[in-house]
């Protein structure tokens, strides 16, 4: 069983396309779900947990997201920013990792989207818990697609009795969905150039075909928030688990 890890990666920097116009004068991690922004919802996930520190990427509107994060303060997680809007284009996720890679001490650590929202409040620890490195390089916050709001997509991943995972590749469709958070470790990307390239590519090129590739499902619900209707349906997801629980 590992240790909390001290640190994660949040990923911000995205350009928020699909959630046009939402995002004409935001970073998609600054629209809002339920009275909150999408990156306050994964900080506090974190916090929760017990994670120390948060380094947060920004690209699109990166001073928004810097005047927002700010005040949050001496709240935990600390925060660190990595700030690529100096760059002709954001590094997508694996590139922003490595580019940020100065930040993270040695071992485990976590890598986050900023559009993700559920309700299991046990799942990051969990992934600490699960998490060995000496068989898995990552290991994968999966959600059932029957529990997955706003995900219209035919799955990513087949998942065996060990948990390990293989790509959908040509099947119609898998069963899970990435559900937005990984945990790996940093030496899985020293020496690495911070160009621009997506965690996918690693996990379906390198260290699924290699049998280190390995999943945890999430308990409940996982809300994508993708694009405006998504949003709209996540709260309204939200306000009713809210009103059931207070009946």
């Amino acid at each position: 069983m590992s240790a909390m890890p001290s640190h994660a990666m949040v990923f911000a920097a995205g350009l928020g396309t699909r959630m046009r116009p939402l995002t004409n004068d935001r970073p998609k991690a600054l629209v809002e779900v339920d009275g909150r922004c999408l990156v306050d919802h994964m900080l506090d996930r974190l916090a929760e947990a017990g994670v120390g520190t948060a380094v947060v990427n920004s690209f699109h509107f990166a001073e928004k997201l810097v005047a927002h994060l700010t005040p949050r303060g001496k709240a935990k997680p600390s925060l660190i920013f990595s700030r690529e809007d100096a760059l002709p284009e954001p590094l997508e996720t694996e590139g922003g990792l490595v580019y940020a890679l100065q930040h993270f001490p040695d071992g485990p650590l976590f890598t986050c989207n900023a559009d993700a929202i559920w309700l299991d409040e046990t799942a990051i620890k969990r992934m600490a818990e699960a998490f060995d490195p000496n068989r898995m390089d990552g290991l994968l916050l999966l959600a059932r697609l029957d529990e997955a709001l706003g995900f219209d997509g035919p799955g990513d991943f087949f998942m065996d009795g060990a948990g390990r995972l293989t790509r959908r590749g040509e099947a119609a469709s898998a069963p899970y969905a990435y559900a937005g958070v990984q945990i790996t470790t940093r030496a899985k990307f020293e020496g690495k150039t911070a160009t621009k390239r997506s965690l996918a590519r690693t996990w379906f090129d390198d260290w699924s075909p290699q049998g280190r590739l390995y999943g945890l499902v999430l308990d409940g619900p996982w809300l994508h928030v993708g694009d405006p209707q998504a949003r709209e349906d996540a709260e309204a997801k939200l306000q009713a688990l809210r009103a059931s629980t207070q009946a």
